[in-house]
């Protein structure tokens, strides 16, 4: 009974001691703020902010978790959107609203975390450095905790800086992707010859051979882009804008065959586990090629590819693959949007 009673004391006097340092030395909050540059303009990266539905599919703190579920509520976008969350796994939940909204410079979060009647407040400031740079301020305000719970603050701004940290490398890859359709679509010139040097691309897809009759090479490449697409989006958990257009390889000139043996896949920023055995990565090499974008029937492309092989043996160039970028997705019975580039060097 008399040990009993020491053990409590010491655990009293613990108690008491922590309390006591708790209350003297640490914060019942904290402010602090974080800076990033990011090389994108200040438009392309604030709608990535006051639209939660894209702020959901690239901050850590959402899309790390594999067992979150998110309700978006209306208007979806700018002062008064809102969402609720809750991770039964992680066993969190909370709300986060946008509380004030100042176009492309400033932006109020409100974040309430399980059950805690008191927000974080978060503003966050953007300030553009240049056509194609904006920095990013984020100025935090913790909410108010007792003396008990109080050590969290010694973490917090290392939580959340660590967040951002892991967050910003997902943005770059999103307005990576977003810019780079933005900038293809707006140089489009149908029909016209080109010469452009490619940067590599690492493309998740699959291997296919099927016969080149007039309608079943379209049906099939269809066929086996939603197969590759459904696996991307669905199993690998990626949206529309983490990756760029779809892309078909082939051999140059292998139209004329009565079967055709192609790769179709999709560009993704890196390589990640795959557990079905029919898709596979392919690195695409930087190079050099002659393009022309054509859009039309599927089949009328093969004027297009003639054209560019007709080019390169006039420059006295070898040339290699014929990649064929879909500017827009392939759909049955539907005109095709494409990028042809035929690879070519010395």
């Amino acid at each position: 009974m008399r040990f009993i009673k020491i053990i409590a004391v010491i655990t009293l006097f613990m108690v008491g001691a922590y309390a006591l340092s708790m209350y003297y030395f640490v914060d019942e909050s904290k402010n602090f703020q974080i800076e990033k540059e990011i090389d994108y303009p200040v438009d392309k990266v604030f709608s990535q902010f006051n639209n939660l539905q894209n702020f959901t599919r690239w901050n850590n703190f959402f899309k790390n978790s594999q067992s979150i579920d998110i309700d978006y509520y209306t208007p979806y976008e700018g002062q008064g959107s809102a969402i609720s969350y809750t991770d039964p796994k992680n066993d969190t939940d909370g709300e986060m609203f946008i509380r004030y909204e100042n176009p492309n410079k400033t932006l109020r979060y409100q974040l309430f975390e399980d059950k805690n009647e008191n927000p974080t407040l978060v503003d966050v400031k953007f300030k553009t450095l240049s056509a194609n740079k904006t920095k990013i301020t984020w100025y935090v305000h913790t909410p108010k905790l007792s003396v008990l719970r109080r050590v969290q603050n010694f973490w917090t701004e290392d939580r959340f800086a660590e967040n951002i940290d892991k967050s910003m490398i997902t943005l770059r890859n999103v307005l990576g992707n977003k810019v780079e359709k933005d900038n293809q679509l707006a140089a489009i010139k149908y029909d016209s010859l080109m010469v452009e040097n490619e940067e590599g691309k690492l493309l998740l897809g699959i291997n296919v051979s099927a016969s080149n009759k007039k309608d079943a090479l379209y049906r099939n490449i269809v066929m086996n882009y939603n197969k590759v697409y459904n696996y991307v989006t669905m199993d690998l958990g990626k949206k529309d804008d983490e990756f760029g257009y779809p892309m078909l390889m082939t051999d140059a000139d292998n139209y004329k065959d009565k079967e055709v043996s192609y790769f179709i896949g999709i560009p993704l920023s890196k390589k990640m586990g795959v557990t079905d055995n029919n898709f596979s990565f392919r690195t695409v090499n930087p190079s050099q090629n002659y393009v022309m974008y054509y859009k039309g029937t599927y089949a009328g492309r093969v004027k297009a590819i003639q054209q560019l092989i007709q080019k390169a043996k006039k420059d006295e160039m070898r040339f290699g693959d014929v990649q064929q970028t879909f500017i827009e997705r392939p759909m049955e019975d539907q005109d095709v949007n494409l990028k042809l580039s035929l690879t070519v060097f010395k």
